[in-house]
């Protein structure tokens, strides 16, 4: 097995990446099955309804709320400004909405720093907000309006954690606190709803918190490339459902769950809700005027006395998918970092990549150490497969005499060319096998580059300025088509004409698509090549040549 064709090994598994991801976004979602079939079944009285005109979930329970008709322009009132460590938050009286929400860690891009990324946003061209309420007679759901006590709260120095109140009362004597609780160096928010019952009257209700948003335009890039946006929904029986918009469309999400979560990922970038783990939770999700896209979830019915009061809470992550803040966050939540079917291989390699960024400090290097040691764990094998390579090249001559022979009589040929590898105790697979071990580790170190944010805008040095985009000068895809057209050149020609013009247009093929790749896998393919070329002119040149 030459060369060349390890080059068309890598190039098919290219090709069945990028089909598996057009299947995936086409045809990959899953029928939503009912709550009987999941093996769970509706909370303590009738189910959650989801469909009709409105953006608030019926109840499940005795209460009853009249249906509030669906907004096309969200309402605004008083804003409170937040500003943490890593969040910048608007928060708006009408429902205590959280309806923009900035990183502050992440620039939208390199060259302006101190324009954060805004993950949530009410424009309405890319609406994504956060909301919820109590349902319930004497409850606020997300249309009523809250008081403020000030428009503007800042996390202190010495402070580790920022409290934000807003208020409502009722005539009827039910008070509500909806009480925002921010952490420093966390993006996980906590929202507790403090009730107290003093009317003369049993009063019940339900939490229910949800995200709304429009599905944002499909970005992808020349070749097809895409990572998954859409919905994720986390429970013991299924840890990682996704539930993308075309599935939202199909039918109405409708199950009950103990202990997980429910969330809206794109690239870089996932919103959770997360409510306590101990209580039974109706996941539900709808779609309302034809264009926004509702994912969230309803609590149990909580019932207060006369005169008794009960605190109902809630979080939220709203944040980067940095794998550490997830873990913390909630059970499960990292797997939002979408590594896909080689997630077993992949998770090792982005630890084994984050440990060598905590010693050298720069993702570039990282990625260069890293594919080195990958190379090294692969150096028995390669070696078995470049020696077979030039043991192979070294028959090519002979090979060439059998096809000027037998002309097109391919089946002499083939025997002729058998019973060469059984005199010489050649394995003309011998180069093959090892190649296909390795392409499962480059898919899943593919995936981990793609999917860290830590290389979202990541330098390395010189012109690379950020890791997750394209080389501005392309001077990194061009020294990656040198490099293969130096490995084909250090591989015997095939036989075949037609598979030599095809491995000489390989180079500038693989060149073409590396273009519009991230720097930070490029630069892992040029160093890999470089590696494989030193390894094979030694092996060619000293222990078979010797």
């Amino acid at each position: 097995m030459d060369n060349q064709k390890l080059v068309l090994y890598v190039a098919l598994s290219f090709v069945l990446l990028m089909l598996w991801q057009a299947w995936q976004q086409d045809y990959g979602s899953k029928s939503i099955s009912s709550p009987a079939e999941q093996g769970v079944y509706p909370l303590g009285g009738p189910a959650v309804k989801t469909g009709g005109g409105t953006d608030i979930p019926r109840p499940g329970a005795t209460s009853v709320l009249p249906a509030a008709p669906s907004q096309s322009v969200l309402k605004s009132a008083e804003r409170i400004h937040v500003v943490t460590d890593r969040l910048n938050v608007e928060i708006d009286s009408t429902g205590g909405d959280l309806r923009q929400v900035e990183l502050r860690s992440y620039p939208v891009v390199v060259e302006q720093p101190d324009q954060a990324f805004q993950f949530l946003s009410e424009a309405p061209e890319r609406m994504f907000i956060a909301q919820g309420g109590l349902l319930g007679n004497s409850a606020p759901n997300h249309y009523a309006s809250y008081k403020i006590e000030q428009s503007d709260y800042r996390l202190s120095e010495n402070a580790s954690t920022l409290q934000v109140p807003l208020s409502w009362h009722h005539s009827s004597g039910m008070e509500i606190i909806k009480v925002y609780t921010f952490h420093r160096d966390s993006y996980v928010v906590k929202l507790d709803y403090q009730v107290h019952n003093s009317t003369n009257a049993e009063w019940q209700g339900q939490i229910y918190s949800q995200f709304q948003r429009i599905e944002p335009p499909n970005k992808k890039s020349a070749f097809g490339i895409y990572t998954y946006t859409g919905g994720v929904v986390s429970s013991p029986e299924n840890i990682y459902d996704k539930v993308d918009f075309s599935r939202m469309k199909k039918e109405n999400l409708s199950l009950d769950f103990k202990g997980g979560w429910l969330a809206m990922i794109e690239h870089y970038f996932a919103a959770a809700l997360i409510p306590p783990t101990d209580i039974l939770i109706h996941a539900y999700t709808k779609i309302v005027d034809g264009e926004r896209y509702v994912l969230g979830y309803v609590g149990p019915v909580v019932t207060l006395q006369p005169g008794e009061n009960a605190t109902i809470s809630t979080s939220f992550y709203i944040g980067p998918k940095d794998q550490q803040h997830l873990k913390n966050a909630a059970t499960n939540l990292e797997l939002t970092v979408d590594y896909g079917k080689l997630t077993i291989i992949a998770q090792p390699i982005y630890w084994l990549l984050a440990l060598i960024q905590g010693v050298v400090h720069n993702w570039g290097w990282s990625i260069i150490f890293l594919t080195i040691l990958i190379k090294a764990a692969f150096f028995h094998l390669s070696a078995t497969s470049y020696k077979s390579m030039a043991q192979m090249r070294k028959l090519t001559p002979r090979i060439q005499a059998l096809k000027e022979r037998f002309g097109d009589d391919r089946q002499r040929m083939n025997e002729a060319m058998m019973e060469i590898y059984r005199k010489e105790k050649i394995n003309p697979l011998g180069g093959c096998l090892p190649i296909v071990v390795q392409i499962p580790v480059f898919i899943a170190l593919y995936w981990v580059l793609v999917e860290s944010v830590e290389l979202r805008q990541a330098p390395w040095m010189f012109w690379i300025h950020d890791l997750s985009a394209q080389d501005p000068y392309y001077v990194l895809p061009l020294i990656m088509g040198v490099t293969m057209f130096v490995q084909q050149k250090l591989s015997p020609a095939p036989p075949d004409p037609i598979q030599a013009k095809v491995m000489m247009a390989m180079p500038i093929f693989f060149t073409a698509m590396f273009l519009f790749f991230p720097s930070g896998l490029v630069l892992y393919w040029v160093v890999n090549n470089t590696l494989s070329i030193t390894q094979q002119w030694y092996i060619t040149n000293k222990l078979i040549n010797d």
